[in-house]
C-alpha cells in the first residue's frame, strides 16, 4: 500500500463523456490509472461517471461498446469532464454537443478531451485562447481551422481549466500527471510500477514524429532540415537556405536525404507540401484555391499536376470520392500562417484540477 501523501486527500470525481468511435486505447489508459491509485493506496481518491455523448451506448473504434450509466447532465457535478474521441471525430460532434460544451465552459466547469476529442472543444469555441494537445496527425488541419487555439505538439497540455492528451497512451501519462500533483510523486510511481511504465512523461515532452527505420550519422541535421520544411509550408524556403539552417551544404544535405528518406530534399519538400494539402482537403472545406495558396503554390494548375501524380486523383475528385468526411469547415478565410524559420511554442501557465 502506498498511501496519498496528502494528509486530508479529498474525492475527486472525473466524467467521460464518449463520442461514436471513440479510442478505447485513450479512454481505458485514463481510467485504469484512476482504478489503480485508488487500489494501491487502499483509498477512495477518485471516482468516475462515464456517458455517451448522444446518450445509451457508444462504441468505440475497435467495434467494442461501454454503456454509459449516466446522461450528460449527470456530469454537471464533475471536478472534470473528458470529451473521449476517436475516428471520423466530426460525425460525432453534434449541435447538442456543442452547446452542452459551451454551457459547462460558461459554468467554469474544467474541460478536458483524449485523442481526438480536442476537435469538439475546439468546434465549440471554449479552448480559444487556450493551448492545447491533439494528435500530431490532425494538427494541421486543426491549426488552419482554428486560429484562435494554439495547438501544442506536447503529449499532453495542462493549460488552466482546460486539460488535453494526444491520443494512444498519452491520458495514461496526463493522469499519472495529476495523481502526482494530487497525492505525490510516491503513489504516482507505485501506479506506473504496475503498469510496468518505465518513465512517466511530463508536460513539457513532445510526440515523437515518424521517422526513417535507421538512424545514423548525420540525422540529426536531416531532423533538422525536415523540420525547417515542415514550418515553412505557406512559404517554402530555397534548399540553400534550409542546408544553412542546418549547418550543412546542399550537398551534404542531399546525401542525407538519398540515405535515410530514398528522395531528394526537393522531393521530400513537395511530398510534405502535398500531404498537408490531403489534410485540409479531408478535414477542412477550404477551397481548392485557397489550399493552393497555403501549401505553396503559384498556381492551381500546378497543385493539381503535382497532387494527381502522388496521390492518383485530383483535389477535387479527392472530396468527391469522401475524402472530406468528417471536415472541419471554416468559417471565412483563416489568416495565413506565419513562416517560422524557428518555431517555438510559447508556454502558458498551467492549472490543475484541484
Amino acid at each position: 500500500m502506498v498511501s496519498s501523501s496528502n494528509p486530508d486527500p479529498r474525492v475527486r470525481h472525473f466524467g467521460f463523456l464518449l463520442l461514436e468511435n471513440y479510442s478505447m486505447i485513450a479512454f481505458a489508459n485514463a481510467v485504469e490509472v484512476l482504478r489503480m491509485a485508488n487500489l494501491t493506496s487502499r483509498q477512495t481518491l477518485y471516482t468516475w461517471s462515464v456517458c455517451a455523448a448522444e446518450g445509451g451506448a457508444a462504441q468505440a473504434s475497435n467495434g467494442l461498446g461501454v454503456c454509459g450509466a449516466c446522461q450528460p447532465e449527470d456530469l454537471d457535478r464533475c471536478d472534470a469532464v473528458f470529451v473521449c474521441g476517436g475516428v471520423e471525430v466530426q460525425k460525432a460532434i453534434s449541435d447538442n454537443l456543442i452547446k452542452d460544451l459551451r454551457r459547462r465552459a460558461a459554468r467554469g466547469q474544467t474541460l478536458g478531451a483524449l485523442c481526438t476529442g480536442t476537435h469538439a472543444l475546439a468546434a465549440a469555441g471554449v479552448l480559444d485562447g487556450y493551448r492545447c494537445a491533439v494528435h500530431w496527425e490532425n494538427l494541421v488541419a486543426l491549426r488552419e481551422s482554428c486560429p484562435k487555439v494554439n495547438f501544442a505538439l506536447e503529449v499532453f497540455v495542462i493549460d488552466r481549466e482546460r486539460i488535453t492528451a494526444s491520443g494512444g497512451i498519452a491520458p495514461l501519462h496526463l493522469m499519472l500527471h495529476l495523481v502526482r500533483h494530487h497525492h505525490g510523486n510516491k503513489l504516482a510511481m507505485a501506479i506506473s510500477e504496475q503498469f510496468i511504465v518505465d518513465r512517466v512523461r511530463d508536460q513539457s515532452d513532445q510526440q515523437k514524429l515518424p521517422q526513417p527505420e535507421f538512424v545514423g550519422p548525420g540525422y540529426e541535421h536531416l531532423a533538422e532540415a525536415a523540420e525547417l520544411m515542415a514550418a515553412n509550408i505557406e512559404e517554402p524556403l530555397p534548399l540553400s537556405e534550409i542546408a544553412d539552417a542546418a549547418g550543412i551544404s546542399l550537398r551534404q544535405l542531399e546525401r542525407l536525404f538519398h540515405r535515410y528518406y530514398k528522395v531528394t530534399p526537393a522531393q521530400h519538400y513537395l511530398t510534405l507540401r502535398l500531404r498537408r494539402a490531403r489534410e485540409l482537403l479531408s478535414h477542412t472545406s477550404a477551397p481548392i484555391m485557397q489550399i493552393t495558396v497555403a501549401c505553396g503554390f503559384q498556381t492551381a494548375s500546378h497543385f493539381c499536376k503535382a497532387y494527381r501524380a502522388l496521390f492518383g486523383h485530383s483535389p477535387s475528385e479527392h472530396r468527391r470520392q469522401g475524402g472530406s468526411q468528417g471536415m472541419v469547415h471554416v468559417v471565412g478565410a483563416p489568416a495565413p500562417a506565419a513562416v517560422q524559420r524557428r518555431a517555438r511554442i510559447e508556454r502558458g501557465a498551467p492549472m490543475y484540477v484541484s
